[in-house]
């Protein structure tokens, strides 16, 4: 796999090379689905087109969970409509270090679909201003395009294989919704029994940046298997892109995530550490 990272330096070098990236902005609000397009509107890196998080990234809540993986043929879909091509290179980037929601178009692009060459700026929108690169407004649309993926469903499973035990779940969410203290988003609180917690934020640095490779293979929860997962399966995807960071082997993607498990009564839950 394509090293999953790229620096502000490098992508400002290959947009004015002849063989320039696709670039996506990801932005993204939870409380908010039409802030992300306002972001890439207001100013993105330039030749960016927007990749909205529940219009192109989810299909709509439901049993399923809160963001759900659309159909393998509502997402070709989308591929198609922003012109995606396993022969051009694609950069996608948000604000929030890759959380919200570049780490998810990474996973469903690089690993559920197969894209070759799919990078993360490193840093996000941050480090591309803060290295001089400029931010435009323009909002041509992208020519579409005409690629057939094939989706890799082993790299994602729903909640009976999350049942079953044989892997270690990974929870991306923060400290104090694992443990049950407050869930500002769910209406239950807590998490899967036997899980861990490894907060998607503490894959990167105080400046935004991600942990060099060799810190995140000591940190992140090893196992024989691992099943990432978080509230809606958004936050989930920076941690198996952690996991990609560090060299290690990729976990499986719960999708529905806690908001999907907590719908059936039976599936149990846990507080506390």
């Amino acid at each position: 796999m394509q090293h999953p990272l790229i620096t502000a330096e490098t992508l400002k070098a290959e947009l004015a090379g002849a063989h320039p990236p696709r670039v996506f902005d990801c932005r993204a609000r939870l409380d908010d689905a039409a802030t992300g397009e306002a972001l890439w509107r207001e100013g993105h890196v330039p030749s960016s087109r927007h990749m909205d998080l529940d219009r192109d990234l989810a299909a709509a809540p439901g049993s399923g969970g809160r963001h759900p993986l659309p159909s393998p043929a509502a997402f070709t879909d989308v591929v198609q409509r922003l012109g995606i091509d396993p022969a051009q290179p694609v950069v996608v980037y948000d604000d929030r270090g890759g959380q919200m929601a570049a780490a998810r178009a990474w996973w469903m692009l690089a690993v559920w679909v197969g894209h070759p060459d799919v990078r993360v700026l490193d840093g996000g929108l941050d480090a591309w201003q803060q290295t001089g690169g400029a931010l435009a407004t323009d909002a041509d649309l992208p020519t579409p395009g005409t690629w057939q993926p094939c989706m890799d469903d082993s790299t994602w499973v729903g909640a009976d294989a999350v049942v079953d035990g044989s892997m270690l779940p990974v929870d991306a969410r923060a400290a104090t919704r694992f443990r049950g203290e407050v869930e500002p988003v769910d209406p239950v609180a807590g998490h899967i029994p036997g899980a861990q917690c490894r907060p998607s934020a503490n894959n990167l640095t105080d400046t935004g940046y991600f942990k060099p490779a060799a810190t995140l293979a000591r940190e992140l929860p090893d196992a024989p298997a691992v099943v990432a997962y978080c509230g809606s399966g958004i936050t989930a995807c920076h941690n198996v892109l952690a996991y990609a960071v560090a060299g290690r082997p990729l976990p499986k993607l719960y999708a529905g995530s806690w908001s999907e498990w907590i719908t059936d009564a039976e599936r149990p839950v846990a507080t506390g550490d």
